[in-house]
C-alpha cells in the first residue's frame, strides 16, 4: 500500500537514501532539505528547501507548503543532526547550545509542527542515537551529542506518551555506525556501513512499528536498545 511519508534532514547521507529507496518502492516521498534539493537531482522525489529546524519560522514554512499540498502523512521520519566532538575541560558551549538546538529541539519543534498532518495509524520516527543512551554510556565524553541525543530521546519517549493517545506509533531509531560526513572525525575504529544500508533497516523499523511497539528505543538491525 502507498504511504504518503515525510523524511526531514533530506539533503544527504542517511535521510537521502531513505527517500531514494522509498521512491523505488513506490511510496509518496516528500524530503524536507535544509539547502534546496540539489541531492535529489534524479530520482523524482519532491522537495521543500530551508528547513532549518531550529528556526520557527522556516518549520512554519513546511507546513505552510504541506497544507498547500493538503497533506495527509502516513509516516514522518526525522534524521536531521549533527554531531560534534569535544572533551570535559574544553568544551565548546556555544556549539553545545547548537547541537542540543538541531538534535533535541529540531525534532520536537518539526513533531509538534507536523502533528495536524497526523491521523491515526501514522507514524514518527525519530532518528536519534545508542551515544545518548544513558544504560549505555560505558565510556563517557562527546557532552554535547551525549546530552542533545538523551534529550533527543526523551522527546521521542514523550511524543510516545502524547501521540500513542490519538493512535498515532513513536519510535526512537539509532541508524548504526555509519560511514557519513557526520562520523568521518568519530574517533576509534568501527565496521561503518553505508547510508543505503542504514537507510533499509530504519525502513524496516518503521514497517513493523505499530501501536503496541510505540515508545521503545531500536536499532536499524532490530535490536532494542537501552534508554
Amino acid at each position: 500500500m502507498t504511504k504518503n511519508i515525510l523524511v526531514v534532514g533530506a539533503d544527504r547521507g542517511i535521510a537521502n537514501a531513505i527517500c531514494l529507496q522509498l521512491q523505488a518502492r513506490d511510496d509518496r516521498v516528500i524530503a524536507a532539505c535544509l539547502g534546496d534539493g540539489e541531492g535529489f537531482t534524479e530520482g523524482g522525489v519532491e522537495t521543500i528547501g530551508g528547513v532549518d529546524v531550529t528556526s520557527g519560522e522556516a518549520v512554519h514554512k513546511l507546513v505552510e507548503a504541506l497544507a498547500a499540498r493538503n497533506a495527509r502523512l502516513d509516516w514522518v521520519l526525522h534524521v536531521a543532526g549533527v554531531l560534534g566532538l569535544d572533551t570535559f575541560g574544553e568544551i565548546d558551549y556555544d556549539d553545545m547550545r547548537r547541537q542540543f538546538e538541531i538534535n533535541t529541539l529540531g525534532p520536537l519543534r518539526v513533531a509538534e509542527a507536523c502533528a495536524p498532518f497526523l491521523d491515526a495509524g501514522s507514524k514518527l520516527g525519530i532518528v536519534t542515537s545508542r551515544v545518548g543512551s544513558l544504560g549505555d554510556n560505558s565510556s563517557g565524553g562527546m557532552y554535547a551529542y551525549r546530552v542533545s541525543k538523551a534529550g533527543a530521546n526523551m522527546v521521542a519517549l514523550n511524543l510516545h506518551h502524547d501521540l500513542s493517545k490519538r493512535g498515532i506509533a513513536v519510535v526512537a531509531l539509532h541508524p548504526g555506525m555509519v560511514a557519513t560526513d557526520l562520523t568521518k572525525d568519530y574517533p576509534g575504529n568501527f565496521n561503518y556501513i553505508q547510508p543505503a544500508d542504514a537507510a533499509r533497516g530504519l525502513i524496516a523499523r518503521m514497517d513493523e512499528l505499530e501501536l503496541a511497539s510505540s515508545g521503545q528505543f531500536r536499532h536499524a538491525n532490530g535490536e532494542q536498545l537501552l534508554w
